[in-house]
Protein backbone atom coordinates (compact mmCIF):
# COMPACT_ATOMS: atom_id res chain seq x y z
CA UNK A 1 0.00 0.00 0.00
CA UNK A 2 1.52 3.32 -1.10
CA UNK A 3 0.45 6.60 0.46
CA UNK A 4 1.82 10.09 0.09
CA UNK A 5 0.90 12.79 2.57
CA UNK A 6 3.56 15.25 1.42
CA UNK A 7 2.07 16.14 -1.94
CA UNK A 8 1.21 19.69 -0.90
CA UNK A 9 4.66 20.41 0.55
CA UNK A 10 5.46 22.43 -2.55
CA UNK A 11 3.04 23.94 -5.04
CA UNK A 12 -0.64 23.28 -4.48
CA UNK A 13 -1.71 20.22 -6.43
CA UNK A 14 1.85 19.14 -7.13
CA UNK A 15 2.25 15.46 -7.97
CA UNK A 16 5.64 13.78 -7.60
CA UNK A 17 6.91 12.41 -10.93
CA UNK A 18 7.34 8.91 -9.51
CA UNK A 19 3.61 8.75 -8.75
CA UNK A 20 2.68 9.28 -12.40
CA UNK A 21 4.95 6.38 -13.40
CA UNK A 22 3.86 4.04 -10.61
CA UNK A 23 2.57 0.56 -11.40
CA UNK A 24 0.89 0.44 -7.97
CA UNK A 25 -2.01 2.53 -6.66
CA UNK A 26 -0.95 5.59 -4.67
CA UNK A 27 -3.08 7.57 -2.21
CA UNK A 28 -2.41 11.31 -2.34
CA UNK A 29 -3.79 12.74 0.89
CA UNK A 30 -4.95 16.33 0.64
CA UNK A 31 -3.94 16.76 -3.00
CA UNK A 32 -6.98 18.87 -3.90
CA UNK A 33 -8.18 20.13 -0.52
CA UNK A 34 -7.55 23.69 -1.78
CA UNK A 35 -10.08 23.35 -4.62
CA UNK A 36 -13.13 25.65 -4.24
CA UNK A 37 -15.25 22.58 -5.00
CA UNK A 38 -13.85 20.78 -1.96
CA UNK A 39 -14.02 23.88 0.22
CA UNK A 40 -17.72 24.29 -0.59
CA UNK A 41 -18.40 20.63 0.27
CA UNK A 42 -16.59 21.03 3.57
CA UNK A 43 -18.96 23.84 4.55
CA UNK A 44 -22.20 21.98 3.78
CA UNK A 45 -24.02 19.92 1.17
CA UNK A 46 -26.11 22.98 0.33
CA UNK A 47 -23.03 25.10 -0.32
CA UNK A 48 -21.56 22.32 -2.44
CA UNK A 49 -24.68 22.00 -4.59
CA UNK A 50 -25.03 25.77 -4.89
CA UNK A 51 -21.43 25.97 -6.09
CA UNK A 52 -22.11 23.36 -8.77
CA UNK A 53 -25.33 25.08 -9.89
CA UNK A 54 -23.26 28.02 -11.03
CA UNK A 55 -21.79 25.89 -13.82
CA UNK A 56 -24.96 24.75 -15.56
CA UNK A 57 -28.09 24.09 -13.50
CA UNK A 58 -30.20 23.91 -16.66
CA UNK A 59 -27.85 21.53 -18.49
CA UNK A 60 -29.61 18.30 -19.39
CA UNK A 61 -27.63 15.21 -18.50
CA UNK A 62 -27.95 11.44 -18.67
CA UNK A 63 -28.03 9.65 -15.32
CA UNK A 64 -28.85 6.29 -13.77
CA UNK A 65 -31.75 5.71 -11.37
CA UNK A 66 -32.28 2.55 -9.33
CA UNK A 67 -35.12 1.60 -7.01
CA UNK A 68 -34.40 1.68 -3.26
CA UNK A 69 -34.35 -2.15 -3.30
CA UNK A 70 -31.01 -2.27 -5.14
CA UNK A 71 -29.39 -0.59 -2.09
CA UNK A 72 -27.21 1.52 -4.35
CA UNK A 73 -25.61 -1.42 -6.16
CA UNK A 74 -25.84 -0.72 -9.88
CA UNK A 75 -25.72 -4.14 -11.53
CA UNK A 76 -27.41 -6.61 -13.85
CA UNK A 77 -31.01 -7.72 -13.46
CA UNK A 78 -31.77 -11.24 -12.23
CA UNK A 79 -31.52 -13.02 -15.62
CA UNK A 80 -28.73 -10.82 -17.07
CA UNK A 81 -30.98 -9.63 -19.88
CA UNK A 82 -30.41 -6.03 -18.82
CA UNK A 83 -29.70 -4.01 -15.71
CA UNK A 84 -31.32 -3.21 -12.37
CA UNK A 85 -31.47 0.53 -13.08
CA UNK A 86 -32.90 2.86 -15.70
CA UNK A 87 -31.34 5.59 -17.80
CA UNK A 88 -33.03 8.97 -17.71
CA UNK A 89 -32.32 12.53 -18.80
CA UNK A 90 -32.89 15.45 -16.46
CA UNK A 91 -31.40 18.83 -15.65
CA UNK A 92 -28.35 19.10 -13.45
CA UNK A 93 -30.26 21.38 -11.09
CA UNK A 94 -33.06 18.82 -10.66
CA UNK A 95 -30.49 16.15 -9.79
CA UNK A 96 -28.92 18.41 -7.16
CA UNK A 97 -32.36 19.19 -5.70
CA UNK A 98 -33.24 15.51 -5.45
CA UNK A 99 -29.94 14.65 -3.77
CA UNK A 100 -30.42 17.44 -1.22
CA UNK A 101 -33.96 16.22 -0.54
CA UNK A 102 -32.61 12.78 0.35
CA UNK A 103 -34.34 10.68 -2.29
CA UNK A 104 -34.59 6.96 -1.44
CA UNK A 105 -33.72 6.09 -5.05
CA UNK A 106 -30.15 5.33 -6.03
CA UNK A 107 -28.99 8.20 -8.25
CA UNK A 108 -25.77 8.22 -10.22
CA UNK A 109 -24.35 10.76 -12.63
CA UNK A 110 -21.49 8.77 -14.12
CA UNK A 111 -18.47 9.97 -16.10
CA UNK A 112 -19.66 13.37 -17.37
CA UNK A 113 -17.23 15.53 -19.35
CA UNK A 114 -16.43 18.58 -17.25
CA UNK A 115 -15.17 20.77 -20.10
CA UNK A 116 -18.21 20.10 -22.29
CA UNK A 117 -21.00 20.03 -19.70
CA UNK A 118 -19.81 22.42 -16.98
CA UNK A 119 -17.94 25.33 -18.61
CA UNK A 120 -15.74 27.13 -16.13
CA UNK A 121 -15.74 24.43 -13.46
CA UNK A 122 -12.36 22.99 -14.35
CA UNK A 123 -10.27 26.16 -14.26
CA UNK A 124 -10.34 26.62 -10.45
CA UNK A 125 -10.52 22.85 -9.84
CA UNK A 126 -7.71 21.42 -11.95
CA UNK A 127 -4.47 19.48 -11.70
CA UNK A 128 -1.86 21.60 -13.44
CA UNK A 129 0.68 18.79 -13.06
CA UNK A 130 -1.25 16.86 -15.73
CA UNK A 131 -1.47 19.66 -18.28
CA UNK A 132 1.11 18.02 -20.52
CA UNK A 133 -0.96 14.83 -20.72
CA UNK A 134 -4.12 16.58 -21.99
CA UNK A 135 -6.32 14.46 -19.71
CA UNK A 136 -10.04 13.86 -20.03
CA UNK A 137 -11.73 15.26 -16.90
CA UNK A 138 -15.03 13.85 -15.63
CA UNK A 139 -17.47 14.51 -12.81
CA UNK A 140 -19.15 11.64 -10.93
CA UNK A 141 -21.99 12.51 -8.55
CA UNK A 142 -24.63 10.60 -6.62
CA UNK A 143 -25.81 9.33 -3.27
CA UNK A 144 -24.82 6.12 -1.49
CA UNK A 145 -23.97 3.65 -4.23
CA UNK A 146 -21.65 0.87 -5.30
CA UNK A 147 -19.94 0.37 -8.65
CA UNK A 148 -18.60 -3.11 -9.40
CA UNK A 149 -14.90 -3.72 -9.89
CA UNK A 150 -13.81 -2.87 -13.44
CA UNK A 151 -10.66 -1.65 -15.17
CA UNK A 152 -9.91 1.38 -17.32
CA UNK A 153 -7.36 1.55 -20.11
CA UNK A 154 -6.03 5.02 -19.19
CA UNK A 155 -4.14 5.91 -16.05
CA UNK A 156 -6.42 7.65 -13.60
CA UNK A 157 -6.26 10.13 -10.74
CA UNK A 158 -9.57 10.08 -8.87
CA UNK A 159 -10.10 13.15 -6.66
CA UNK A 160 -12.80 12.93 -3.98
CA UNK A 161 -14.50 16.33 -3.69
CA UNK A 162 -17.54 15.53 -1.50
CA UNK A 163 -18.40 12.66 0.84
CA UNK A 164 -16.28 9.61 1.60
CA UNK A 165 -15.43 6.93 -0.93
CA UNK A 166 -14.01 3.46 -0.49
CA UNK A 167 -11.91 1.97 -3.28
CA UNK A 168 -11.29 -1.78 -3.54
CA UNK A 169 -8.45 -2.54 -5.95
CA UNK A 170 -6.96 -5.70 -7.45
CA UNK A 171 -3.90 -6.04 -9.71
CA UNK A 172 -4.54 -7.03 -13.35
CA UNK A 173 -3.32 -10.60 -12.88
CA UNK A 174 -6.25 -11.35 -10.54
CA UNK A 175 -8.74 -11.31 -13.42
CA UNK A 176 -9.41 -15.08 -13.20
CA UNK A 177 -10.42 -14.73 -9.54
CA UNK A 178 -12.82 -11.82 -10.04
CA UNK A 179 -15.50 -13.65 -12.06
CA UNK A 180 -15.86 -11.14 -14.87
CA UNK A 181 -19.28 -10.75 -16.48
CA UNK A 182 -20.24 -10.44 -20.16
CA UNK A 183 -17.88 -8.54 -22.45
CA UNK A 184 -20.62 -7.39 -24.82
CA UNK A 185 -23.31 -6.37 -22.29
CA UNK A 186 -21.82 -4.04 -19.73
CA UNK A 187 -23.32 -1.28 -17.55
CA UNK A 188 -20.99 1.43 -18.83
CA UNK A 189 -18.74 -0.06 -21.51
CA UNK A 190 -16.20 -1.89 -19.36
CA UNK A 191 -16.55 -5.54 -18.21
CA UNK A 192 -17.28 -5.81 -14.48
CA UNK A 193 -16.75 -8.32 -11.70
CA UNK A 194 -19.91 -10.19 -10.73
CA UNK A 195 -18.77 -10.37 -7.10
CA UNK A 196 -20.39 -7.97 -4.66
CA UNK A 197 -17.12 -6.80 -3.13
CA UNK A 198 -18.96 -5.34 -0.12
CA UNK A 199 -20.69 -8.69 0.62
CA UNK A 200 -18.90 -11.45 -1.33
CA UNK A 201 -20.63 -14.81 -1.78
CA UNK A 202 -17.74 -17.26 -1.45
CA UNK A 203 -19.94 -20.28 -2.15
CA UNK A 204 -20.79 -18.93 -5.59
CA UNK A 205 -17.39 -17.28 -6.17
CA UNK A 206 -14.82 -19.40 -4.29
CA UNK A 207 -11.76 -18.08 -6.17
CA UNK A 208 -12.51 -14.59 -4.89
CA UNK A 209 -10.87 -15.62 -1.61
CA UNK A 210 -7.57 -15.78 -3.50
CA UNK A 211 -8.18 -12.33 -5.01
CA UNK A 212 -8.62 -10.93 -1.51
CA UNK A 213 -5.06 -11.97 -0.67
CA UNK A 214 -3.96 -9.28 -3.16
CA UNK A 215 -6.59 -6.60 -2.47
CA UNK A 216 -5.77 -2.99 -1.65
CA UNK A 217 -8.52 -0.99 0.04
CA UNK A 218 -8.49 2.77 0.58
CA UNK A 219 -11.02 5.12 2.14
CA UNK A 220 -10.69 8.67 0.88
CA UNK A 221 -11.99 11.92 2.37
CA UNK A 222 -12.80 15.12 0.49
CA UNK A 223 -9.55 16.57 -0.84
CA UNK A 224 -7.84 13.17 -1.09
CA UNK A 225 -6.93 11.59 -4.41
CA UNK A 226 -5.97 8.14 -5.65
CA UNK A 227 -3.72 7.27 -8.55
CA UNK A 228 -5.05 4.11 -10.24
CA UNK A 229 -2.67 2.60 -12.80
CA UNK A 230 -3.98 1.38 -16.13
CA UNK A 231 -5.91 -1.90 -15.98
CA UNK A 232 -6.07 -2.20 -12.20
CA UNK A 233 -9.49 -3.53 -11.24
CA UNK A 234 -11.30 -1.14 -8.91
CA UNK A 235 -14.69 -1.16 -7.24
CA UNK A 236 -16.00 2.05 -5.71
CA UNK A 237 -18.46 2.71 -2.89
CA UNK A 238 -19.91 6.11 -2.07
CA UNK A 239 -20.54 6.28 1.67
CA UNK A 240 -22.49 9.54 2.10
CA UNK A 241 -25.90 10.89 1.01
CA UNK A 242 -24.09 13.24 -1.38
CA UNK A 243 -20.79 12.10 -2.82
CA UNK A 244 -18.79 13.43 -5.74
CA UNK A 245 -15.54 12.73 -7.50
CA UNK A 246 -13.57 14.42 -10.28
CA UNK A 247 -11.21 12.18 -12.18
CA UNK A 248 -8.45 12.71 -14.73
CA UNK A 249 -7.79 10.06 -17.37
CA UNK A 250 -4.78 10.00 -19.66
CA UNK A 251 -2.85 7.44 -21.69
CA UNK A 252 0.90 7.06 -21.70
CA UNK A 253 0.69 5.50 -25.17
CA UNK A 254 0.38 7.46 -28.44
CA UNK A 255 -3.07 8.72 -29.38
CA UNK A 256 -3.08 6.71 -32.63
CA UNK A 257 -3.08 3.39 -30.74
CA UNK A 258 -6.37 1.54 -30.71
CA UNK A 259 -7.92 -0.01 -27.61
CA UNK A 260 -6.61 -3.52 -26.85
CA UNK A 261 -10.19 -4.53 -26.09
CA UNK A 262 -10.73 -4.60 -29.85
CA UNK A 263 -7.85 -7.07 -30.09
CA UNK A 264 -9.45 -9.22 -27.42
CA UNK A 265 -12.76 -9.24 -29.31
CA UNK A 266 -11.00 -10.22 -32.54
CA UNK A 267 -9.10 -12.97 -30.72
CA UNK A 268 -12.39 -14.40 -29.47
CA UNK A 269 -13.60 -14.43 -33.08
CA UNK A 270 -10.45 -15.85 -34.64
CA UNK A 271 -8.32 -17.71 -32.06
CA UNK A 272 -10.14 -19.04 -29.02
CA UNK A 273 -11.88 -21.98 -30.70
CA UNK A 274 -8.97 -23.20 -32.80
CA UNK A 275 -7.56 -26.70 -32.13
CA UNK A 276 -5.07 -26.62 -29.24
CA UNK A 277 -2.01 -27.12 -31.45
CA UNK A 278 -3.02 -24.19 -33.64
CA UNK A 279 -3.67 -21.98 -30.60
CA UNK A 280 -0.17 -22.83 -29.37
CA UNK A 281 1.26 -21.88 -32.75
CA UNK A 282 -0.52 -18.52 -32.64
CA UNK A 283 0.63 -18.00 -29.05
CA UNK A 284 4.19 -18.32 -30.33
CA UNK A 285 3.51 -15.77 -33.06
CA UNK A 286 1.97 -13.31 -30.59
CA UNK A 287 4.93 -13.74 -28.26
CA UNK A 288 7.33 -13.15 -31.13
CA UNK A 289 5.62 -10.13 -32.71
CA UNK A 290 3.88 -8.57 -29.72
CA UNK A 291 4.76 -9.58 -26.17
CA UNK A 292 8.46 -10.33 -26.66
CA UNK A 293 9.03 -7.95 -29.55
CA UNK A 294 12.18 -5.82 -29.48
CA UNK A 295 14.53 -4.12 -31.93
CA UNK A 296 15.72 -7.53 -33.19
CA UNK A 297 12.29 -8.80 -34.21
CA UNK A 298 12.45 -7.27 -37.69
CA UNK A 299 16.15 -6.39 -37.83
CA UNK A 300 16.77 -8.92 -40.61
CA UNK A 301 14.34 -7.08 -42.94
CA UNK A 302 15.56 -3.96 -44.79
CA UNK A 303 14.07 -0.90 -43.04
CA UNK A 304 12.18 0.25 -46.14
CA UNK A 305 10.47 -3.15 -46.39
CA UNK A 306 9.38 -3.61 -42.78
CA UNK A 307 5.87 -2.28 -43.37
CA UNK A 308 3.65 -2.76 -40.33
CA UNK A 309 6.59 -4.28 -38.43
CA UNK A 310 8.28 -0.88 -38.40
CA UNK A 311 7.74 1.45 -35.43
CA UNK A 312 4.14 2.65 -35.54
CA UNK A 313 3.24 6.28 -36.16
CA UNK A 314 0.05 8.17 -36.91
CA UNK A 315 0.23 7.54 -40.65
CA UNK A 316 1.04 3.83 -40.45
CA UNK A 317 -1.65 3.35 -37.80
CA UNK A 318 -4.19 4.94 -40.12
CA UNK A 319 -3.14 2.64 -42.99
CA UNK A 320 -3.27 -0.44 -40.76
CA UNK A 321 -6.72 0.49 -39.47
CA UNK A 322 -7.94 0.86 -43.06
CA UNK A 323 -6.44 -2.52 -43.96
CA UNK A 324 -8.22 -4.18 -41.06
CA UNK A 325 -11.53 -2.55 -41.94
CA UNK A 326 -11.25 -3.87 -45.49
CA UNK A 327 -10.41 -7.37 -44.25
CA UNK A 328 -13.43 -7.39 -41.93
CA UNK A 329 -15.73 -6.52 -44.83
CA UNK A 330 -14.90 -9.74 -46.67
Amino acid sequence: MLERSDVNAGALGAIPADVLQSTQPVVLRGLVRHWPLVQAAQRSNVDFCDYLRGFGASTRLSLWRGEPEIAGRFFYNADFSGFNFQHEVNTFGALLDELLAGTPDALYLGSTDVDRCFPGLRQPNDLSALAGFNPMVSLWLGNRMQVAAHFDLPDNIACVVAGRRRFTLFPPEQVANLYIGPLDLTPAGQPISLVDHARPDFERFPRYAEALKHVQTFELLPGDALFIPSQWWHGVESLEPISALVNFWWRQSPAFMDTPLNTLMMALLSLRDLPPAQRDAWRALFDHYIFDADEQTAAHIPPAARGILAPMNDNSARLLRSMLQNRLKR
